[in-house]
């Protein structure tokens, strides 16, 4: 039986490791579409760098002190349901975050988790090192590992359509009902009560509408009905939605925003060389609101703030490119928006849930034994056959730009 020491590492690895995947003889994708697929596993690392095992007093953090937390935060099996659906699509390779989500949840806004948050309510830095870690290890936590993982996924995500995220779930809901075997995940909470995102979130720009869905609904409804007819239970968006801070929706506005530069690049190509515009446009991509020039921009442009002597000309400037790139989507709402909405070259992101027990035999505590590769088997071909139909039968027959009640 594997132990937690072993289970839990302290060596050096890749915070973002583009792991390589043997390709099944008979996969199903072809090699056009295979290069636009991306698979990612972002909650089953297992690493904890040292610098990180001390608290702000200099105290060791224990394993005992991180067990239980550990377990019950990792998605454990969620790497070999990748490998093995990227075998089966021929897709070469997956991307692991490696670094373990009880230190550090990249699914989240970077910031400090309090004791009992609920789950649609963390922030990257989890709990217990939340309360133990000092100001300076945090950090560093963020600047050196968040922000690194970010520009590695901005890198590894720029030439991909398909985002395909894989997590596993508990068997059963703290009420003690039964999770199904799988749920798909394309909707976020704020979305869902409200019609919107929160304030304060993402630039306004930002279309609410667009995040109705992260990923084409066709896609999401091909893979419930080949699953379910194999008799693999699926819901969708159960028993919790998408976070805000998650990568999937943090995607769909990257993705949008960059569409919405190349296109207003197009049409006004001398504003590439200009300050004013490059502050605008990094300002939009700061999906992960790292940026403090962009915070402060963004408070400038929709807080009324005032801007520091020495930078009110330049964020002047920049409002004024703001305005023009804001002219310039509501001119165009129709292309740019309700055709990107429906349009089958959208970026799409969804998020796969598996339930834990399905895949690996757990003991009382949690942790695995041994994976049940007949069950992953049976679960990614699944999945891999209605990737592939909905490639070679839905998009070609799909109506791009409804009308119908539009």
């Amino acid at each position: 039986m594997p132990t937690f020491r072993r289970l839990l590492n302290v060596q050096k690895q890749a915070l973002l490791e583009i792991v390589p995947v043997e390709i099944n003889e008979n996969y199903f994708l072809s090699e056009s579409i295979r290069n636009s697929v991306s698979i990612d596993v972002i909650h089953d690392g297992n690493w904890i760098p040292e610098g990180f095992l001390k608290d702000q007093f200099g105290q060791s953090i224990t394993m005992k002190m991180l067990e239980k937390d550990y377990i019950r935060e990792r998605d454990w099996g969620a790497s070999i349901v990748a490998q093995e659906l990227a075998s089966l699509l021929g897709v070469s390779t997956f991307a692991r975050v490696n670094v373990a989500r009880v230190l550090l949840d990249f699914g989240r806004f970077p910031g400090s988790t309090p004791p009992n948050a609920e789950h649609l309510n963390r922030f990257a830095i989890n709990y217990p090192f939340s309360q133990l870690l000092s100001y300076s290890q945090k950090k560093k936590l963020l600047e050196e590992i968040f922000d690194q993982i970010s520009n590695d996924f901005e890198a590894h995500l720029s030439s991909r359509q398909l985002k395909i995220a894989i997590h596993t779930y508990d068997q059963h809901n703290t009420s003690g009902t039964e999770r199904p075997a799988v749920s798909l995940l394309t909707r976020t909470l704020g979305y869902q009560n409200n019609s919107e995102m929160p304030e304060g979130l993402f630039d306004p720009l930002y279309p609410d509408m667009l995040l109705e869905f992260t990923s084409d609904r066709v896609l999401r409804d091909r893979i419930s009905l080949t699953l379910e007819k194999r008799g693999i239970s699926v819901a969708h968006n159960y028993p919790y939605l998408l976070p805000e801070g998650s990568l999937e929706v943090r995607y769909q506005v990257w993705s949008f925003f960059r569409s919405l530069r190349n296109s207003f690049l197009q049409e006004f190509p001398a504003s590439k060389g200009k300050i004013s515009y490059k502050m605008v446009w990094e300002m939009l991509l700061d999906t992960n609101l790292r940026s403090s020039e962009s915070e402060a921009l963004r408070s400038f442009l929709h807080m009324y703030r005032r801007a520091s002597d020495d930078r009110a000309n330049i964020f002047s400037k920049a409002a004024e490119a703001y305005e023009n790139i804001k002219h310039f989507a509501h001119q165009r709402h129709d292309a740019l928006i309700h055709a990107y909405r429906f349009s089958t070259n959208r970026a799409s992101s969804l998020a796969i849930e598996v339930r834990k027990d399905l895949i690996c035999e757990l003991d009382q505590n949690g942790l695995p034994l041994k994976p049940r590769y007949d069950n992953i088997q049976f679960i990614c071909n699944a999945l891999a056959e209605a990737i592939s139909r909905y490639y070679k039968e839905d998009i070609p027959g799909k109506i791009s730009t409804p009308t119908f009640l539009y």
